[in-house]
């Protein structure tokens, strides 16, 4: 899966090249339709042969005589390469063959004829070979519908990933993590941006690289799901960004034409992204959220009485946000930040404490401390955030576990069955991500509206984490369900997963926030009602005998 003109189709060829000249076997190569499968064969397979010394000795031009090479048919020594479309049923349904190719998958139908699916059919033909292998290839189009995505997330799903120059660890370079400078200059009725300085910012030591150094930095291909490798299937994606003829800049300004047409946009993700595309909808835009954000007098508002946190851990780091909550679950963003290293490192743990046992204070003096925390117990740190967070168990620091699946509670269940006996809370994740996508299209300060400061983490970057997932529709044994999917590949989601850590903080606190309200304020007692219902009230009390 990958943008366009990175190289696809040389790979293809050189595919070909190779099994014509070392490993000869029968090949069939699908394009989407018969058409293109002949446009190729006379714009790509035809000059390859001929300019290539060793090929042009074994297949015989199409041109000459001999009736075994045709445009969609090229025979030689111990086997042919036939060429066909994903249109047309019969070029997938005979002779048996060793090496499927199909080119831009997502452009074939959805039936070969009324035969059914062609990729289905293609593959059916290889099954008597041992050897076999299938190779796919594709520009992604749309979430859910997309072959490419589906077969990629199949496979080891290897990313080429580049080592930053200053702290050496490895990151594919995606358009969240480019950062630009560029004028706007009206013509008519049309903008005309010039980009002026590019750099790619690394998400772990935040310093900034131009295009020049990070092109001749050492890169390697790292899988997110090795284990696929198992069961015989490797995928990759490639974008433009590492693309040799193609600048930074002139990505940069593609993306800025095409940001205010969501038809100009879809086409970017797809051809120069290498991303599939999902239609937000209803989803919120992060330009909503920045535009909200308020000036806070003091660490917390007036309004919070309580403070949660949510930690997601990470390889190289930990992310964390402290969350002020008041009066009907109306929340502040009290600060989002990154601590880098790794989580086994006691400096990174104690970096951790720093920040959970800070006083944060309103502009009258007064402070609160973080009164429950959830900490992501997933990834390669299991046991060693089971030791933190057993230690720290007085402090209500709780290592916690996600479940996705409709239905789900967010406080699913607590169990201690792990080696170190340490609390874990099980969450309905999809639960908590509900919630808090509610109380985000709440317009007006009061219950559930959420609040953001203009600094302290909450930039354009963390909004595009808030909002990097969507709840879509998915057909499973013929039932379909809604899910929370990333919107696209390259979403970085720690955001999200932090918001929803801290929120299920104050869920296992179940806090009464009168009574927070009156400890804030010294009230040892309710604030008292008026003297006629007072009166009655005292009565009742007494007879009660709770005072």
């Amino acid at each position: 899966m990958s943008s366009s003109q990175v190289g696809k189709s040389e790979i293809i060829n050189n595919v070909i090249g190779y099994y014509i000249d070392v490993d000869p076997g029968p090949m069939l190569m699908v394009q989407p339709r018969i058409e293109d499968a002949e446009d190729y064969s006379k714009r790509r397979i035809a000059p390859m042969i001929r300019d290539t010394e060793v090929l042009a000795e074994k297949v015989a031009d199409s041109k000459t005589r001999d009736v075994n090479n045709t445009i969609l048919m090229k025979v030689f020594p111990g086997g042919f390469l036939a060429m066909g479309g994903a249109n047309s049923p019969a070029g997938l349904a005979s002779r048996p063959i060793r090496i499927l190719l199909c080119d831009e998958v997502d452009r074939f139908p959805d039936s070969a004829g009324s035969e059914g699916d062609p990729i289905k059919l293609a593959e059916k033909r290889t099954i008597t070979f041992w050897n076999r292998k299938m190779i796919f290839v594709s520009t992604p189009t749309i979430k859910g519908v997309s072959r490419i995505e589906q077969e990629y997330e199949l496979g080891t799903q290897e990313k080429w990933c580049v080592e930053c120059p200053n702290c050496g660890n490895y990151h594919t370079i995606v358009l969240r993590d480019i950062r630009f400078e560029h004028e706007v200059h009206e013509a008519g009725n049309r903008k005309i941006y010039q980009v002026d300085d590019v750099f790619w910012r690394c998400p772990t030591c935040l310093e900034q690289f131009d295009e020049h150094t990070m092109k001749r930095q050492p890169a390697k291909w790292i899988a997110e799901n090795p284990i696929a490798i198992n069961n015989g299937v490797r995928s990759f994606w490639l974008n433009t960004f590492v693309a040799q003829w193609v600048s930074w800049k002139k990505i940069v300004k593609e993306f800025l034409e095409s940001k205010d047409d969501p038809e100009k946009l879809k086409v970017f993700y797809n051809t120069t992204l290498g991303e599939s595309w999902e239609d937000r909808g209803e989803q919120m835009e992060e330009d909503t959220l920045l535009n909200r954000r308020e000036s806070f007098p003091a660490d917390l508002p007036d309004g919070v009485l309580l403070l949660t946190a949510g930690v997601d851990t990470q390889d190289d780091r930990l992310e964390y946000e402290i969350v002020g909550w008041g009066h009907g679950h109306e929340s502040w963003g009290i600060e989002y930040g990154v601590i880098i290293g790794r989580p086994d490192n006691p400096q990174t743990l104690q970096q951790l404490d720093d920040v959970l046992n800070r006083v944060y204070r309103f502009a009258d003096g007064k402070g609160l401390k973080v009164a429950c925390t959830c900490i992501d117990s997933g990834g390669h740190f299991t046991s060693e955030i089971y030791k933190y967070t057993k230690r720290n168990e007085h402090r209500r620091i709780l290592a916690v576990k996600g479940q996705g699946g409709p239905g789900i509670p967010l406080i699913h269940k607590l169990t201690r069955k792990n080696k170190e006996n340490a609390l874990l809370v099980i969450l309905g994740v999809d639960d908590g991500k509900s919630q808090i996508y509610s109380s985000l299209r709440v317009e007006e300060p009061g219950p559930k509206y959420c609040h953001f400061p203009l600094d302290r983490g909450y930039d354009r970057f963390y909004f595009q984490g808030l909002l990097s997932e969507k709840l879509v529709p998915r057909k499973k044994n013929g039932v379909t369900r809604y899910v929370w999917e990333k919107i696209s590949s390259s979403a970085r989601n720690e955001a999200l997963d932090v918001r929803n850590y801290a929120l299920a903080a104050r869920e296992i606190l179940n806090p009464n926030y009168d009574a927070l309200e009156r400890r804030l304020k010294g009230i040892s007692q309710p604030i008292a009602a008026p003297k006629k219902q007072a009166d009655s009230k005292r009565k009742f009390v007494k007879k009660s005998n709770i005072w």
